[in-house]
């Protein structure tokens, strides 16, 4: 199911908002929603997150990143595609096993020459060189993360799991109330670093009833089965997100 945008329209604020609470999410310039992703020949089921901000509470793990990657130097800036980014992108793409599209412009742009988003991006660097770049789209109340990546040089800093929590931080100077990272999918514990910013902080869509619910593996399995339960009747689709 998609949402498409019209030729140079601006999505409201209000309206990403309203759209990422339904679970629906950003492809290119489009809005969109799956229940499935097809992986390596079988079928597994998508759940959508987010994290309600006031509930956010760091442990070690995440207090240790943060304190490992104080010397480098962080700026935010609204987006614009740059070659540097470009490069930076290509050689994390080089190094990673899942498939991810060629290019920040496919992913994000796909030809369009205007953007629908109100696109920002946080830069990581380590003196002058980028070495990390966070995408997001801001709402009015709702912050998306829509794609991270790093040089492959800095793998030990963890410098995706930094960036999501970048992300989090500048969404609550901001006020907003919720954060997206995207979905985790059942049985597959791939995308399950999106929890990583804190669990009990975290919900999960039930498309089933339209609500969202305090994450739980346990809530998940149950999701997973009632959909499958109808899969026959469904057409799959999918794409990757922050």
């Amino acid at each position: 199911m998609s949402a498409t945008p019209s030729h140079n329209l601006i999505i409201p604020g209000q309206a990403l908002d309203f759209y990422l609470s339904q679970g629906y999410y950003r492809m290119h310039q489009d809005l969109f929603t799956c229940r499935f992703l097809p992986i390596e020949g079988g079928v597994y089921t998508v759940h959508w997150l987010r994290l309600v901000l006031t509930d956010v509470h760091y442990g070690p793990e995440q207090r240790r990143l943060l304190r490992l990657n104080g010397r480098f130097s962080v700026a935010l800036r609204p987006f614009q595609l740059t070659r540097e980014l470009e490069e930076l992108y290509a050689a994390y793409r080089r190094t990673i096993t899942f498939d991810a599209p060629p290019t920040v412009e496919s992913f994000l742009l796909a030809g369009a020459k205007h953007n629908a988003f109100d696109t920002s991006v946080i830069e990581v660097r380590d003196g002058t060189q980028l070495i990390a770049a966070g995408i997001f789209d801001r709402g009015i109340r709702s912050l998306a993360g829509i794609m991270n990546f790093y040089h492959p040089d800095y793998r030990r800093h963890s410098l995706g799991k930094y960036l999501m929590l970048l992300k989090i931080e500048h969404a609550r100077r901001q006020q907003c109330t919720y954060y997206y990272p995207g979905y985790v999918v059942h049985d597959y514990p791939k995308f399950d670093y999106k929890l990583f910013a804190c669990p009990a902080a975290t919900e999960v869509f039930d498309c089933l009833t339209g609500r969202w619910r305090p994450f739980a593996w346990d809530d998940v399995a149950r999701q997973s089965a009632g959909l499958l339960a109808d899969w026959p009747g469904e057409e799959p689709d999918g794409a990757a997100a922050d």
